[in-house]
Parts: C-alpha cells; structure tokens; sequence
C-alpha cells in the first residue's frame, strides 16, 4: 500500500515539473511573436520633405525648390501602406523656398497670390489595389496626383509625380506668372516660356518610435 502511494505521489510530482519545463519551452515563442506583432512604421512630419521642380524657356530649364514646412499627424501602421494610406496632410503656401529671395516673393505673390485659397496646399495620400496616388487640394480643385512609390531599406520612401498645372485650373495663375516673369522666361530662341507640368517628389523616413 506504501509503495503504491509512493509511486502515485511520484508520478504527480514528476507530471508537475514536465508541465513547467513545457511551459517555459513555449515562452521564447511567445516573446518572439509578441515582439514582431508591436513593429510599426511611423510617418511623422519632421522626418518628411517636399520638393519640386517647375520649368522655364523652350530648352525646359529646370528650377527646383521646396515647401519647408509641411503638416500632418503621425500616422502608424504594421507596413509601409498601412502607415501612408489615407495620410492627411497641409503645406503653408508661406514655407515655399528657392534659395532665392526675389523669386519666392513672386510664386508667392503672383502664383499662388492668383488662386484662390492661396493659404495651404491640402491632400490625402491613397495606398489602394496596388494603385498609388495623392489626393491634392489646390486652388479650390481637388484632383489626384499619380505617384510612383520606391522603398528603400524597408524604411526610405520616395513618391513622385508630376502635377499638370491645367487639372487644377491654375493655368491662369501660370499666365500671370509667366508675366512678372516675362524676360526671366525668354530662352537663347527669344521665347518666354512657363511650363504647366511640375515636378513633385517626397521623401519619408517611417520611424519605429
């Protein structure tokens, strides 16, 4: 009888610590899953440039520049398209920046100064079917930008479009650009010439904290 309680007593003791021993088997496991499933890609706004490039002459010389300033909320998600789809965000007319002082006043004053809501440039970044674009406010007309997406080591994002001036009915504020502008325009042809086709490119590093 003793020694049938003994061995009973041993094999509860010794079920007791093989169900430990398993439960610490799955913890790495776990810990690992856990790990994995908190990784995000945060979009944040001092981690994100705008530039452009806008044209001038008949050779199509280019002249490049940026907004300084852009404004959105951080945005998370567990990819890179999670993090930038339905992205909302603002650019102050007032941050646009050429290295020149003389040339900012005049897109300032006699580009953007023409349209109307000429405070901020707004938009909605699309991730959607594999289809890429940027839904941009401007001059009161709301159009899509197509972008063409590029990822670099996982965390570097490039988009690039580029704007045609004409589907955001800004051709007339091209027209009196083009005007304050008139001999700045002309090429070695002697032609003055604005090019309604901008160039657009963003830079984003998506952060993990």
């Amino acid at each position: 009888m003793k020694s049938t309680k003994f061995l009973s007593l041993l094999f509860v003791v010794t079920l007791g610590i093989t169900s430990c021993k398993d439960e610490k088997k799955e913890t790495p496991t776990e810990a690992k899953e856990t790990t994995e499933n908190t990784v995000k890609y945060i979009a944040k706004p001092e981690a994100t440039s705008v530039k452009w490039t806008a044209y001038k002459t008949t050779d199509k010389v280019p002249v490049g520049g940026e907004f300084a300033t852009l404004n959105f909320e951080e945005k998370e998600g567990a990819t890179v398209e999670e993090a930038l789809h339905n992205l909302e965000f603002s650019i102050p007319v007032s941050s646009l920046f050429t290295k020149d002082d003389s040339r900012d006043a005049k897109l300032k004053e006699s580009f953007f100064g023409a349209m109307l809501d000429t405070e901020f440039l707004t938009g909605k970044i699309k991730f959607a079917e594999g289809k890429h674009s940027a839904k941009i406010t401007m001059n009161g007309v709301t159009a899509d930008l197509p972008l063409e997406v590029s990822v670099v080591d996982e965390r570097r994002v490039t988009m690039k479009g580029t704007m045609n001036l004409k589907d955001w009915n800004a051709l007339d504020a091209l027209a009196t650009l083009n005007k304050v502008c008139f001999d700045l325009h002309k090429g070695s042809d002697g032609v003055s010439k604005t090019w309604e086709d901008v160039a657009i490119e963003v830079n984003t590093y998506l952060r993990d904290k």
